[in-house]
């Protein structure tokens, strides 16, 4: 199979940058690394063919748009791999890529900008009959959350998440209506440090849950498939610290729900290139599940289904990017678990 690109800019640094240059060689694409002006002595600057500083330090030289793409442009890139964090889930570098006759690998911007709305990813789950836990599907203020947790009853508790958010930042579990202004105040002063966003949402707490993420791939014919799911439950402060593929002890049946309700909504989205479709499993009711979040783009943890499955995530990843076909890759069914 020829090489998906010609040469691919790696608009990351650290471990995901490596990753990239190195699915770059296995590949045949010329990879060209950026870095800021104090990660001159990084790895990932020797670890791609070729190495450009950017101006200025820190992450916002990661987030200076317009030098990427100059950058890109300068050394005859036909492709931006974003990686994960800075600018992986941007419509405006996925625009301006497009503009600039540049492949952005990932999603659309349409797709980038759905699942970057909380409220509006849940709204789609609705729409496709996939269980949701109860929460308002929209920006909220103090008083709307106080509200929704009163309408609960005696006993309930929320949580409060942000909008634009990710990663377990700007998110707090509330147990007492005495507790919410002072949980309010805290998401929204770090949902806008974190993401440019102080907008919250609120659900009502599940107390019990596993975390189930389902690894999806489509293609640019629509095509969708999957690489089975990954058990992410064991968790500190929101932060995943453990992932098990596949997730133990889960019974077929709603193994397979899991898998239908995660394509359904890639298919509803028009889902193209790889992502995961995050749900919650509700301990207190056995075979209850409800969707909570989408991420797309390459996970941190993809080398997980990469152990079980023996699919090369970022090999995929750039294939499907070119607008290879699942059938072209020997993807329209999901592989067998290692």
């Amino acid at each position: 199979m020829s090489a998906p690109f010609s040469a691919l800019l790696i608009a990351n640094r650290g471990e995901i940058a490596i990753r990239i240059a190195r699915a770059c060689a296995d590949l045949g694409v010329r990879s060209v690394a950026v870095y800021a002006e104090d990660d001159a002595a990084s790895l990932h600057t020797r670890k791609a063919d070729v190495a450009v500083a950017l101006r200025g330090r820190g992450v916002p030289a990661y987030l200076d748009i317009d030098q990427l793409i100059a950058i890109a442009v300068e050394q005859q890139c036909t492709a931006i791999h974003p990686g994960y964090g800075f600018l992986a889930e941007s419509a405006e570098l996925a625009r301006r890529c497009a503009a600039s006759g540049l492949c952005f690998i990932g999603p659309s911007p349409e797709v980038l900008e759905l699942f970057g709305d909380k409220a509006a990813a849940r709204a789609l789950a609705e729409r496709c009959g996939v269980p949701l836990v109860r929460g308002l599907n929209q920006a909220v203020s103090l008083e709307q959350a106080q509200a929704f947790m009163h309408e609960l009853g005696d006993g309930a508790a929320v949580m409060l998440k942000a909008l634009a958010g990710g990663g377990g930042r700007g998110m707090r579990a509330v147990y007492q209506d005495s507790e919410l202004a002072e949980a309010y105040a805290r998401c929204q002063s770090e949902a806008l440090a974190a993401f440019g966003n102080g907008a919250l949402y609120v659900e009502q707490l599940v107390r019990s849950a596993r975390h189930i993420e389902v690894q999806i791939l489509g293609d640019c014919d629509g095509q969708l498939s999957h690489l089975h799911e990954r058990d992410c439950s064991l968790q500190r402060r929101n932060q995943k610290l453990v992932e098990i593929a596949p997730s133990p002890d889960l019974p077929q049946s709603l193994r397979d729900a899991l898998l239908d309700a995660a394509l359904e909504l890639a298919g509803a989205a028009r889902y193209q290139g790889i992502g995961t479709f995050e749900f919650l499993l509700d301990q207190n009711a056995p075979g209850r599940f409800y969707f909570m979040e989408a991420n797309p783009r390459v996970q941190v943890e993809h080398t997980v289904t990469e152990a079980i499955t023996g699919v090369d995530l970022l090999h995929t990843q750039l294939h499907l990017s070119a607008g290879r076909s699942l059938a072209e890759l020997g993807l329209t069914q999901p592989p067998r678990i290692n």
